[in-house]
């Protein structure tokens, strides 16, 4: 059982006295911190999630036994006229099982079960991050803006990436049994098995291959979200070749073998810092230390998430919720860098994926930002935008 001292419980360390993180349950192995600028108290800890998924594919391919099957393999996936895709794909798959996930539960400071909101921000991140991503530096903090906003948030490290579990990085770890994870994760949200709090509200918020997953959430479930903001994201698919180009993609035990020399061949990485700058960074718009904190602490993504990239994005009729649509106006991965070419690409994703959405919806472009919004100078004007969309919502 936790333990919360005497001066903690009192407030004298600043967790608030009536401390939402003193209850751990459906965490293991948790303890309490603070976000980057101290708005929020967390807690933080592995969850038990069990997922299954019926529309994994059934990819026909081995572990590469080096580099050069790797960098082999990604160049025949983006060539000109190229088959792979469904010359490996063998069909739907059942996958089924219980994961370890690493979840952050954060609360505003001054949060009270009685007296604050009970909306939560679920937040899943994308490729390159952890769940870091959302809390990465004090002034580049996306819990810390909700915190002030008055908003609990709750972010995780995805399926075999940072400390949760990394199973088949082939078969197992693709998109559509993400998506899953998230739904279980959303439904104990609002069921109050974690930390003993229910909520009334969930608010989906993702950032590029994460808001891919919370399209497929509300694809699959309309109802397990009350509002979506997709951040990094756009319909224009056909750019996300050129960024995956840039990524170099290496072999992760190898690229990093101090982090990840067990990891088995299938489990991939950005190669360098410039290739982090290419598809994530638009020079001279962000920090280079912070910037260089992502690449230092860059995360795995699997074959089976490159194959499976955007299998869950599908249109969603019966989601009536609002929907936010941020970009930064030089996204690569998303805009191939002028995400007002040939038009904004930000304002097509409502009308195209969301017929039924709210009055509420919004879509908003910010200069000067790349794809990774939070190691921009303007991430803070990006994240604050989101929580006036939330709060004009009534959420």
């Amino acid at each position: 059982m936790f333990w919360v001292p005497l001066l903690a419980a009192t407030g004298v360390l600043g967790i608030p006295l009536h401390n939402p993180t003193s209850n751990h349950e459906g965490f293991h192995d948790s303890s309490v911190t603070f976000s980057a600028g101290g708005q929020a108290v967390c807690i933080i800890g592995n969850v038990e999630v069990a997922a299954s998924t019926n529309a994994n594919e059934k990819l026909l391919i081995n572990e590469p036994p080096n580099q050069a099957a790797v960098t082999e393999a990604v160049v025949e996936y983006l060539q000109i006229n190229s088959s792979v895709a469904a010359e490996v794909n063998g069909g739907p798959s059942t996958i089924f099982g219980t994961y370890t996930i690493n979840a952050k539960l954060c609360y505003p400071k001054d949060w009270s079960p009685s007296k604050s909101s009970k909306t939560i921000q679920f937040l899943i991140h994308g490729i390159l991050f952890d769940k870091s991503y959302w809390d990465f530096a004090e002034g580049y903090s996306f819990v810390d803006i909700a915190a002030a906003a008055g908003y609990p948030t709750f972010s995780y490290d995805r399926l075999g990436v940072g400390l949760s579990d990394h199973p088949d990085p082939i078969q197992v770890v693709q998109s559509p049994l993400q998506v899953e994870i998230a739904h279980v994760m959303i439904q104990s949200l609002r069921a109050g098995k974690f930390a003993g709090q229910k909520f009334d509200h969930v608010v989906g918020v993702g950032h590029s291959f994460g808001s891919i997953q919370t399209v497929g959430v509300t694809a699959r479930y309309p109802k397990d979200y009350d509002a979506i903001v997709l951040t990094g994201f756009s319909l224009a698919l056909e750019r996300n070749a050129w960024a995956v180009a840039g990524f170099d993609v290496a072999i992760a035990s190898q690229n990093q073998p101090s982090r990840f020399g067990s990891l088995p061949n299938g489990y991939l990485v950005t190669d360098t810092l410039i290739s982090d700058q290419y598809a994530y960074a638009r020079y001279p718009n962000y920090d280079p230390a912070v910037f260089a904190r992502a690449d230092e602490n860059k995360q795995t993504f699997t074959f089976g998430e490159i194959f499976t990239l955007t299998t869950p994005i599908s249109p969603s009729p019966s989601f009536t919720g609002p929907v936010d649509v941020v970009d930064g106006s030089n996204d690569f991965i998303f805009c191939q860098g002028d995400c007002q070419y040939p038009v904004n690409q930000a304002a097509l994703v409502q009308p195209s994926l969301y017929p039924a959405a709210s009055n509420g919806s919004e879509s908003a472009l910010f200069p000067g930002v790349g794809h990774g919004i939070t190691v921009h100078y303007d991430s803070y004007k990006v994240y604050k935008q989101v929580q006036q969309f939330v709060v004009k919502n009534g959420l």
